[in-house]
């Protein structure tokens, strides 16, 4: 990717799912809803959560499991078309999320959200919750753009602000985003994903609290 970088970090990248909002009631009702409608067991609130990280499409896919596979396709369309109409009907930032955001643009930063979950979701999400505190947002699903952990969507935030980014996210997959990206990582737990999973996966910086966040941007490693 050639961009002029600026000498310090101007972007921050922030995950959605888990990082953000707290998605899982709204995204379990829609799995089970989906489900449901193919008379296929029900997933645990837990099992959802584990599924979560890949996109829809995997979502669905290990929900549904092997012995179903042949039913992956409607149970997609079904679960697809119910959460887009049920995207934010317990879904909420996570507390202290949009004051932080409101001090990242007043330090200055541009932000984005960059999610393996459908775009249109995330467009709608990124209207009810953060219109006015996150510059830009985009999904799966953009042409010629592959899903987390591949970097493309990064890059289509970088390229939008000419930025020198870091990226910040719950789960593995975020992780393995920033590294594919080059980019610096910061790990939260209080998403999808706990302290120690982060730690295993090889997570060099956790913050347990949003406005820890703002302490750490002024850390060496990330300027």
């Amino acid at each position: 990717m050639n961009t002029t970088s600026p000498t310090r970090v101007n972007l921050l990248i922030f995950d959605l799912d888990g990082t953000l909002l707290d998605t899982l009631e709204d995204l379990w009702a829609s799995v089970n809803h989906a489900l449901a409608q193919f008379s296929l067991p029900l997933r645990s609130m837990c099992e959802v959560r584990q599924f979560l990280g890949n996109g829809a499409r995997y979502l669905i896919s290990q929900s549904v499991g092997e012995q179903h596979a042949s039913l992956l396709e409607a149970v997609y369309d079904a679960f697809r078309s119910y959460y887009l109409l049920h995207s934010s009907n317990h879904t909420r930032p996570y507390p202290g999320i949009l004051d932080l955001l409101r001090q990242c643009k007043a330090r200055g930063y541009h932000t984005a959200i960059v999610s393996n979950k459908p775009d249109a979701a995330v467009q709608q999400l990124h209207q009810r919750f953060f219109a006015d505190v996150i510059d830009f947002a985009i999904g799966e699903q953009q042409p010629h753009i592959r899903r987390k952990p591949a970097p493309d969507m990064v890059y289509a935030a970088l390229q939008r602000f000419r930025g020198k980014g870091i990226y910040i996210g719950d789960s593995e997959v975020d992780i393995a985003t920033a590294r594919a990206a080059s980019l610096p990582c910061i790990s939260v737990d209080w998403g999808f994903r706990d302290r120690q999973f982060l730690v295993e996966q090889g997570a060099q910086h956790i913050i347990h609290l949003p406005e820890e966040l703002l302490t750490l941007l002024d850390h060496p490693d990330f300027n």
